[in-house]
């Protein structure tokens, strides 16, 4: 037994310090972000302002979704676009709001389209592949349905594109808190864990080969490389592949300082762990190797493991402080100082937790590979979906 304590201590001591050394590598990331010129360009491309499709599938109503399609119509940009809205039937509830919007946006071209045929296992990229003949503009722009954005989004998101090399664009994205502990606790991880990964992602790698499903900015030469949205048809993570599959071919993916926003609904605790454990997994096999050191990440619980490991020790607790320093300083310069969720302050004190619970569904991830999405059951396969359930619905 003494013997095992001081294994225990020494690894739980080793996992605290490379957590460290990743939260250190996170704020370089960050700041490197923030220190980019992202939109360096000769103001004689940077004027162009080339039409834009604008896809949006659905599937049923989210919370502050109508706002979300308002904020798309408010847009200080000078060239053109169009709304397209996909529903697998004229009975889903969304189409009201598509209504609603048509009535006070009057000017704006908004189209609802119906996407009946249910192509692949992903009825989200099925709709996309239906709504795609429909869109007029080369530049086709894709977001959930509850994205809210700013007024100068299409302008910031489509700016790269004066480069010719950009075959995708993406941007960072804040979690937008409904109520309740579950909802809090997504939230805190969206803009102090996902996002300081994405940032150290794009330093190591110099640039990211993936993209957020918050914004998939492409045109449709670059999808054609890669044989359409088809080629994803069967793929969970088809956000992370479209954007890895585009870099593939050969273009640049961008990640632009344009903040985007989404809404985390009230959970209940099953409904909270679906949702995390299809995130885990599908990171889990988008990006293997990453996502194996993904449990260093979460320091805290590492660092109080080895307090009690050590009995106390002097040394550990010093150990502990120093990570909660660097946790915090992640959690405050990506979460406010970049993303600037003023949420991240209100819950600072829930940071211990979220990290417990991300190394908790880390490790389950590896446990099996079912998924519940939009209530339907999939089984997961090297990132591709099996469907296990008869959907109720069919757009994604």
């Amino acid at each position: 037994m003494p013997h095992f304590s001081i294994v225990l201590e020494c690894l739980s001591a080793l996992l605290t310090l490379s957590g460290i050394a990743y939260g250190l590598l996170a704020l370089w990331g960050a700041r490197d972000f923030n220190h980019s010129s992202l939109f360096a360009l000769p103001s004689s491309l940077s004027n162009q302002n080339p039409g834009i499709s604008i896809l949006k599938p659905l599937k049923g109503t989210d919370p502050r979704m109508y706002a979300g399609f308002a904020s798309h119509c408010r847009q200080n940009y000078s060239g053109e676009w169009e709304l397209l809205f996909g529903v697998s039937s004229l009975d889903d509830p969304a189409v009201a709001e598509v209504a609603r919007l048509r009535i006070e946006f009057p000017t704006v071209p908004i189209h609802l389209i119906v996407c009946a045929e249910r192509l692949g296992t992903n009825g989200k990229v099925s709709t996309l592949i239906q709504l795609l003949p429909h869109a007029r503009f080369e530049h086709i722009l894709i977001n959930d349905s509850d994205i809210h954005v700013s007024p100068n989004y299409l302008r910031n998101v489509v700016a790269p594109f004066a480069d010719e090399r950009t075959g995708l664009v993406t941007v960072p994205y804040v979690g937008t808190a409904l109520g309740g502990l579950w909802s809090r606790l997504e939230a805190l991880g969206i803009s102090t864990d996902f996002m300081p990964g994405v940032l150290t992602a794009r330093k190591l790698e110099d640039g990211i080969r993936f993209g957020l499903g918050s914004t998939l900015a492409t045109t449709k030469t670059a999808l054609a490389k890669i044989g359409g949205f088809a080629s994803l048809l069967e793929q969970l993570a088809d956000d992370y592949e479209l954007g890895a599959r585009i870099a593939a071919a050969g273009y640049k993916v961008q990640l632009v300082p344009e903040i985007v926003t989404t809404t985390v609904p009230v959970y209940t605790l099953r409904g909270f762990c679906e949702h995390q454990l299809r995130w885990a997994r599908s990171t889990r096999d988008s990006r293997r190797a990453g996502y194996l050191g993904l449990a260093v990440t979460y320091v805290l619980p590492w660092a109080l493991l080895t307090v009690l490991a050590s009995g106390a020790a002097l040394w550990s607790i010093s150990l502990l402080s120093l990570a909660l320093l660097v946790r915090v300083a992640v959690a405050l310069t990506v979460g406010v100082g970049i993303l600037r969720d003023g949420q991240v302050l209100r819950d600072l004190l829930l940071l211990p937790l979220r990290d417990t619970f991300g190394l908790f569904f880390w490790a389950w991830s590896y446990a099996g590979n079912t998924i519940v999405w939009r209530g339907e059951r999939f089984e997961l396969k090297d990132g591709k979906l099996e469907n296990k359930t008869t959907p109720a619905s069919r757009a994604g």
